[in-house]
């Protein structure tokens, strides 16, 4: 028995400890996610006006006074409903790096050694690249989409009526979540990439090869994850494809590294049996000798 299956042998129970080591991984993620929640939903209205910031900075660009954005709504209990969606969101956020750490300790206990440390780095990674999209979001594609929202406004005068526009909260907060959402969720394809080019299910060469595909899925994908306005979707589909290569780049260097680790076990395991390759080089050295003779 290897020491690998001596390791796997050691971390096994039975089913009765399984159910109740994930029932205490359950507890901890809801207990994590409940106390964000309450923490959010205290702090509902101050996160909601930070939401609105990206706002602010697109009436700017247009022209207008930020000082006077005004969101409505339109049913009484239509912001309540918003603050309570706001504080799951952003309580799921924040709690995300415990929940994950809860199911890596649930999980961790039936990978190999190898498989833990090369797990692990993803696990950081994720959240880390998720925040990335989400402050390109906040920073640049909100205002970005809201600007061009904006300039589709009448001010009213001669030969046409005023319109103008007055969001109301719960549906520029879905707005706003569905980009972040969108953006956090492409932003983990190196991740996923990286993890099915560590278990061989795509090479670099095969990730190349549908390079083309890869585009036209990115703006399908666009179109369908972010409004109806073309400033969203390809400011999504382009970095969805800068991904995507940067994805076939960490596939090539994970398989030099396997090569390179490949070719180190094959040097290891000749040095480890010199008395073998002695052997075979003398038993090569008799035969042609013995053939020498024959002649």
């Amino acid at each position: 028995m290897s020491a690998e299956d001596d390791e796997i042998d050691k971390s096994s129970a039975p089913l009765i400890e399984h159910l109740i080591e994930l029932r205490t991984r359950l507890i901890w993620s809801i207990g994590g996610f409940f106390g964000a929640f309450l923490v959010c939903f205290f702090f509902a209205k101050q996160l909601f006006n930070l939401l609105v910031i990206p706002f602010k900075w697109a009436t700017q660009w247009a022209g207008l006074d930020p000082q006077k954005v005004e969101l409505i709504y339109t049913a009484p209990q239509e912001f309540f409903f918003t603050q309570i969606k706001l504080a799951m969101f952003g309580g799921l956020v924040i709690a995300f790096p415990l929940i994950a750490s809860q199911i890596y300790k649930f999980v961790a206990p039936g990978l190999y050694k190898n498989e833990r440390s090369a797990f692990l780095p993803f696990l950081v990674a994720s959240p880390i690249l998720f925040l990335m999209g989400g402050a390109l979001v906040y920073f640049f594609f909100t205002p970005m989409v809201m600007w061009f929202f904006l300039a589709m406004q009448q001010t009213g005068g001669e030969g046409e009526v005023q319109i103008s526009l007055l969001p109301k909260v719960s549906e520029y907060l879905s707005l706003i979540m569905t980009l972040i959402f969108s953006f956090g969720l492409v932003f983990q394809l190196p991740v996923v990439t990286t993890l099915m080019a560590r278990v061989g299910l795509v090479t670099s060469q095969g990730l190349a090869e549908k390079r083309k595909w890869a585009i036209v899925i990115a703006f399908v994908v666009a179109a369908v994850l972010t409004p109806p306005d073309p400033v969203s979707q390809i400011g999504l589909a382009l970095p969805t494809i800068l991904l995507y290569e940067i994805s076939i780049w960490t596939a090539r260097m994970i398989e030099r590294k396997r090569e390179q680790e490949r070719l180190a076990g094959e040097t290891q395991s000749e040095d480890d049996n010199p008395a073998e390759q002695t052997h075979a080089a003398s038993t090569s050295l008799e035969g042609t000798g013995s053939a020498d003779k024959a002649g």
